[in-house]
């Protein structure tokens, strides 16, 4: 099979106090055409439309933890899409406290009518949450002032790819040709074994995200993830702000850098930027010192896993 379509978009990359270069946290993962909302900061339904994605494929929204940078474009978005009609269920993935704020603010904003919303509790802990034939979402505990986890997303092991002109030699029937996909060796009429080798191609190894959004510096953390394609992990502050980050709960660059490192990541991106900062850079330098795949995240980035 070819590549999936397995792409991030960044919405919103700032942390908790406004400023003029960047919003709240909100990220959406393209998987195969589903649209999973990771977290939703304030603006983020109006990035979500400028970015030109589709309100009819968001199926999921994934809440890290209930700060408000984190959740605070909820309110708007779910009044949004009853709005304009939105049909299509959405699932919500939180705490049991987070089902109890957004149940209080939509019995204040309204209820949507057109669409079915569910929500699915999670804890915080290390756990699969969702899983489809094709992906599997697990979460992992972070270590932050509130509940909070971050997010996994794991390609399940791919089919193997046909090999249309060795299953036309041999007549083999289409009813068999998921069976070979999934490695199974093909038995003629005549007793004779082809073997799966011979009529296949071995599939590209499946791709996984991690998003770790606030959580202090875990040196446990890199173990427990394994090893993404992409990695999302917060780089609130500099490493001269170091203590500041302790005291909230929150990770340097460096620091976020050497997870990527010790994971074995292939490529990291940054992000939840404090407002002390005026310029990105500063993150980018101090992160590729320690692990030079480092790309700095921005509103409006694609990030195409397939294709790194």
């Amino acid at each position: 099979m070819g590549s999936p379509v397995f792409k991030i978009h960044t919405l919103g990359c700032g942390s908790a106090k406004p400023t003029l270069r960047h919003l709240p946290s909100c990220t959406v993962v393209d998987f195969q055409n589903t649209l999973y909302m990771i977290d939703c900061g304030e603006g983020a339904q109006l990035e979500f439309l400028k970015r030109g994605l589709k309100p009819g494929r968001l199926s999921h929204i994934l809440l890290t933890h209930l700060h408000g940078d984190h959740v605070l474009g909820l309110p708007g978005l779910l009044s949004s899409l009853s709005l304009s009609k939105h049909t299509s269920p959405l699932t919500i993935h939180t705490f049991a406290e987070g089902k109890e704020m957004i149940e209080s603010f939509m019995d204040f904003f309204g209820h949507p009518d057109t669409f079915r919303l569910n929500y699915n509790i999670i804890q915080p802990a290390d756990d699969i949450i969702y899983e489809t034939p094709r992906l599997r979402i697990k979460s992992v505990k972070l270590d932050h002032r509130v509940n909070a986890v971050g997010y996994i997303f794991e390609e399940k092991k791919r089919l193997r790819t046909l090999l249309p002109k060795e299953c036309s030699k041999y007549e083999i029937p289409v009813s068999a040709y998921r069976a070979i996909k999934e490695g199974a060796d093909f038995i003629m009429p005549d007793g004779r074994i082809l073997l799966n080798e011979s009529l296949t191609l071995p599939p590209d190894n499946p791709l996984t995200y991690v998003h770790i959004a606030d959580t202090a510096y875990m040196p446990d953390l890199a173990e427990r993830i394994g090893r993404p394609d992409l990695m999302y992990h917060e780089t609130t502050y500099l490493d001269a702000e170091a203590p500041l980050a302790v005291a909230r709960g929150h990770s340097t660059a460096r620091q976020a850098a050497q997870v990527a490192k010790d994971c074995d990541a292939r490529y990291l991106l940054t992000g939840h930027y404090s407002s002390r900062y005026s310029d990105d850079e500063g993150f980018l330098r101090e992160a590729t010192s320690v692990f030079p795949n480092t790309i700095l995240n921005k509103e409006g980035i694609t990030i195409d896993i397939a294709a790194l």
